[in-house]
């Protein structure tokens, strides 16, 4: 019975291989499980059914492309720990001030070239709030901006090899299968003239179809996440004698200065020019990695105590915990709150959902669900997880910036970027080599740097290279690229751009675009060996269709953000998606035929 199975199996398997894609996407289509397992269950299907041995199975773990993604988030991730990105949103936001309109077009144009050589999804993760605050200075919806924003991304990691995991993996497909291989810059002229044509028309789209909803609406929602927290000038710090509007971490934008204390006073207008004393406190509200990072200022004591200001800072400790509504202290000030005076420990901040306590961080009055940053020695902070009025005590997963370590994280990326475009190093070994680098540098901890790594991406490439291979093997792509090459015998190269581009286009919009690409290329490949063209036009093709996603919010991970930020509909990706596909396709397929 078996064996028999097993003879049926052998004779049918290119049928079965169809079969069994066929499942896969229905399950990719239907979306009952996330694409990492129906990959992952598809594979087993190809090991179950004896299509795909345990040595096919693990050969693909010795392709390149998923080891240089990673590390590819690695060193993005090492930008974003060092405060790059922050900084650089810092500027944007400096200028939005003075010139909102030139800063959103500068801002526009960083995310591109940012997103040419970062994986733009981190980028887009940063400059969402940052594209709130110009929404506002704009006195535009923020819905007018996100969806811009993640189509710009999308725009910018199509410029070059390293600007998407999808590219990386199209070349090393294509590498696989014998093609020469691409380099960092091979298809920046085809990017360039993309990226020229959707960014002009989403000059148009933006204006007729997205949605024009009351200026803020969304940035108001986000306005209050931070921190309330104080910062006292110490006697010998270099901020004495100067004005407040020159203190160098007021200028960050994730930063605001809610008033100048002196004394008794608490004033919140007019103290920009202030000039600062010894003992002044600045009352900020300010994002959580902001906060951790003022802990390292030594012109600064931050935070609230009861008297104990002899708590040394490298034995410290920092926790978030949550004010339960049972707690007695309900509706006191934060500086009468018990375990503060009966613990030697220091409140970093305190935290409250769409509001900001006040007016000032001793005199904030505790409600429930109040979140507070508490620091202070390991003894003092272990008494805290007792406390049945305090909930989810933890050691917070936020981390300060390394910005003295941003030169070395900017130079380990440029040095990648350069070995790779002069071919002294294959892209992968000089992404791996950088990873060393910046980690050995404490640009980033070793923790960070896996977590910065997007696990399901990697488990999805891996398992449609194990599902690729399964299909080459079993004949099911032989079968496919027989049954179409009568069709296009005389198609010209041009049309087959066309129609590469446009399947693989419509079916990123429906499945994940890394499982397009291992699955269109290897058949594109076949297909264009068989009717005797060049396959490179054909592979570019895959490779920038399979990242152009732009009418679904569910085609790629940037639009799934601004999709969940902006509170859009489907409806709102479809009617501005379509136009830019169509635009954005047209330019790539016509640069194809011309410069490849």
């Amino acid at each position: 019975m078996i064996e028999a199975l097993r003879v049926a199996v052998a004779e049918h398997q290119a049928t079965i291989g169809l079969v069994v894609l066929g499942l896969m996407f229905l399950g990719f289509v239907l979306e009952r499980f996330p694409a990492t397992v129906v990959a992952i269950l598809g594979t087993c299907a190809f090991l179950f059914l004896g299509i795909l041995s345990g040595k096919d199975l693990f050969s693909v773990f010795s392709n390149p492309a998923p080891v240089t993604i990673g590390a590819m988030f690695i060193l993005s991730g090492a930008l974003l720990r060092t405060g790059t990105l922050d900084a650089i949103a810092n500027r944007i936001i400096a200028r939005a001030q003075q010139h909102p309109r030139l800063a959103l077009v500068e801002m526009f144009v960083g995310v591109y070239v940012a997103s040419a050589f970062l994986n733009n999804t981190p980028v887009v993760v940063v400059m969402i709030p940052i594209m709130m605050k110009l929404a506002g200075a704009l006195g535009l919806s923020a819905k007018r901006l996100l969806m811009p924003l993640s189509f710009v991304a999308i725009l910018g990691g199509t410029t070059t090899l390293i600007g998407t995991s999808t590219n990386l993996l199209v070349a090393a497909v294509a590498d696989a299968n014998g093609l020469d291989r691409f380099g960092i810059f091979t298809i920046t002229p085809v990017g360039l003239v993309a990226g020229v044509a959707g960014v002009t028309a989403l000059l148009y789209i933006a204006r007729r179809f997205l949605p024009d909803e009351a200026p803020n609406q969304i940035a108001l929602s986000q306005e209050h996440r931070g921190f309330l927290s104080e910062v006292r000038i110490v006697k010998d710090g270099t901020l004495v004698g100067k004005p407040v509007g020159e203190v160098p971490f007021l200028k960050r934008a994730n930063v605001k200065l809610v008033g100048l204390k002196r004394g008794a006073t608490l004033r919140r207008t007019g103290i920009a020019d202030e000039v600062l004393e010894a003992g002044d406190l600045l009352v900020l509200r300010l994002e959580l990695a902001e906060l951790l990072s003022l802990r390292e200022n030594r012109n600064v004591v931050i935070g609230l105590t009861a008297g104990h200001d002899d708590i040394a800072h490298d034995s410290e400790e920092i926790v978030e915990a949550m004010i339960a509504p049972s707690h007695p202290a309900i509706g006191r000030r934060l500086i009468e709150i018990p375990f503060l005076s009966a613990l030697r420990v220091r409140i970093l901040g305190v935290a409250r959902f769409r509001k900001t306590p006040g007016p000032d961080l001793p005199n904030a009055r505790i409600q429930a669900v109040d979140r507070v940053l508490v620091t202070g020695p390991a003894d003092q902070i272990e008494q805290m997880y007792a406390n049945p009025h305090l909930y989810g005590v933890g050691s917070t997963t936020e981390r300060e910036f390394r910005r003295s370590k941003a030169p070395l994280a900017i130079g380990a990326l440029l040095a990648v970027v350069l070995l790779a475009a002069f071919n002294i190093m294959d892209i992968g070994v000089a992404a791996i080599i950088g990873v060393g680098f910046i980690l050995v540098t404490r640009c980033i901890d070793a923790d960070e740097a896996w977590d910065s790594i997007d696990g399901n991406v990697l488990v999805l490439i891996f398992a449609m290279l194990a599902v690729g291979l399964a299909l080459e093997n079993s004949g099911s792509v032989a079968l496919i690229v027989g049954e179409l090459t009568p069709l296009l015998r005389d198609v010209p190269p041009w049309a087959l751009v066309i129609a590469t581009y446009v399947v693989a286009g419509l079916l990123t919009e429906i499945i994940t675009n890394n499982a397009v690409a291992i699955l269109v290329t290897p058949l594109v490949i076949a297909l264009a060996r068989e009717l005797g063209v060049d396959p490179y036009p054909l592979v570019i093709a895959v490779m920038f269709a399979a990242s152009a996603s732009f009418a679904t919010p569910i085609g790629y991970q940037t639009n799934t953000l601004v999709y969940a930020a902006g509170n859009y509909r489907f409806a709102d990706f479809l009617r501005a998606g379509i136009p830019m596909m169509l635009v954005v396709g047209a330019a790539t397929c016509a640069a194809i035929a011309l410069l490849v």
